[in-house]
């Protein structure tokens, strides 16, 4: 799964309403600490779906970045580029 971070929760909403749309059910969780940004949700979705996420991400302004966890969440998070 990766987490997309956006800077305020409408922003967010847009997001996740954006994959819904497209058939992507991504699941609204906290944003993880490591991240050390964002508005404190983010949306987390299947790695599948990643190429959609980085137009439609991208296409937002207050698009942060995407983060993966490897291995257990309680593990590392890294961010994607």
């Amino acid at each position: 799964m990766t987490i997309a971070v956006f800077r305020s929760r409408t922003q967010l909403f847009s997001f996740v309403q954006s994959l819904r749309a497209r058939g992507i059910q991504p699941n609204i969780v906290s944003t993880p600490q490591e991240a050390g940004v964002g508005c404190g949700l983010s949306a987390e979705f299947p790695d599948r779906a990643f190429s959609l996420a980085q137009i439609l991400a991208r296409a937002n302004d207050g698009f942060v970045g995407f983060y993966k966890y490897y291995g257990d969440k309680r593990k590392r998070l890294v961010k994607l580029l």
